[in-house]
């Protein structure tokens, strides 16, 4: 009778009220640890929102800046800047200068933000060309310096007297110079006296644009950079909300190279763009992930006058944090006023 009693008592299990009162423990345990894992999350989102943007638009602007402060090597010189600049028999640079903010061939990135083509060369030759003794057939040319010329440099001939309007042409070292001649794929009838410059092996012809939030670059020689076909732009960063520019742009009589003013304005003659000293710009990188609140109650300001505004690319921005990136470049091949083909310039 006794045994029976005992096992009686050890098949019971639990009683309805031990299943409720664990029932209200576990589910006490869950909001405990589902509370403590939101806190953790904020925290998370907080800190890594801030790092991801930092991190993006830190290389963002690394190579921006990089590309900038070559910009304008091997043509800064009268007979070249600012003239047109036929890259293929398909593609053309309508402005050869080192800067050029918005211009009219590169269609527009996302909305209020800028556009920006960089030019610069890679020659070994110097930046004033060398004189173009006689032409002894259509693609030889007789220079003073052959020897800054090598097999698959890309090169451009500007003739004696500065055409009205100005169009050169993109094109190659066909063969190794000799001690006289330097050797073109395409030559340029009547080039005696005229300059042959060298542009190197890899010059570049870069357009940098904010596309769906994404800093994006093209290149000239190698893309059709006035399609807006996605197959053209590279991506540099995600992440890039906006991009503004202005020059720098000495104004001062006597010139002294130093920024006096600011603006967007493209100036239309060579004069005028030697006078342009340096870009400011500002790149703005968003995190990653947005947050469960707002974060951001205005978009952020910097230097110039042309303003940062991106609510219209996303309607819940204000729930993204924001890094600011803003610098002076110094354009090092602007020339000088000093210089022989300047010195008229007012």
């Amino acid at each position: 009778m006794r045994r029976s009693y005992y096992r009686s008592r050890l098949s019971s299990g639990f009683s309805l009220v031990e299943l409720m009162v664990g029932i209200v423990v576990a589910m006490a345990a869950v909001i405990v640890v589902t509370q403590i894992f939101r806190v953790a999350e904020g925290q998370r989102r907080t800190t890594t929102g801030g790092d991801d943007a930092q991190t993006t638009g830190a290389i963002a602007m690394s190579q921006l800046q990089r590309d900038l402060r070559q910009a304008g090597q091997g043509f800064s010189n009268m007979k070249l800047l600012d003239c047109q600049l036929q890259v293929t028999p398909s593609r053309t640079i309508n402005d050869l200068v080192p800067v050029i903010i918005n211009p009219d061939q590169v269609p527009d990135g996302d909305d209020d933000t800028d556009v920006i083509v960089v030019s610069y060369g890679a020659g070994l030759g110097s930046p004033e060309g060398s004189l173009i003794n006689s032409q002894p057939a259509a693609t030889t040319y007789a220079v003073a310096a052959p020897q800054a010329f090598q097999l698959g440099d890309y090169v451009v001939v500007a003739p004696q007297t500065r055409a009205t309007p100005c169009i050169v042409s993109l094109t190659t070292i066909a063969q190794a110079p000799t001690a006289t001649n330097a050797y073109v794929t395409l030559g340029m009838v009547n080039a005696s006296n005229g300059t042959l410059f060298s542009f190197g092996r890899t010059p570049r012809f870069l357009a940098y644009a904010v596309r769906s939030s994404r800093l994006t670059v093209c290149d000239f020689l190698t893309q059709d950079c006035t399609s807006r076909d996605p197959a053209n732009w590279s991506e540099v960063a995600e992440g890039i909300v906006s991009l503004r520019a202005e020059y720098a742009k000495d104004t001062a009589v006597p010139r002294d190279l130093t920024a006096d003013s600011y603006d967007q304005t493209s100036p239309i003659t060579p004069c005028g763009w030697s006078r342009v000293v340096g870009v400011r710009l500002v790149l703005v990188s968003r995190s990653r992930q947005p947050d469960k609140n707002t974060v951001t109650a205005s978009a952020p300001s910097w230097g110039g006058s042309a303003p940062i505004s991106f609510s219209t690319v996303n309607p819940e921005w204000q729930k993204y944090r924001y890094r600011t990136f803003e610098t002076t470049v110094p354009l090092r091949n602007t020339p000088g006023a000093a210089e022989p083909d300047f010195v008229s310039c007012p």
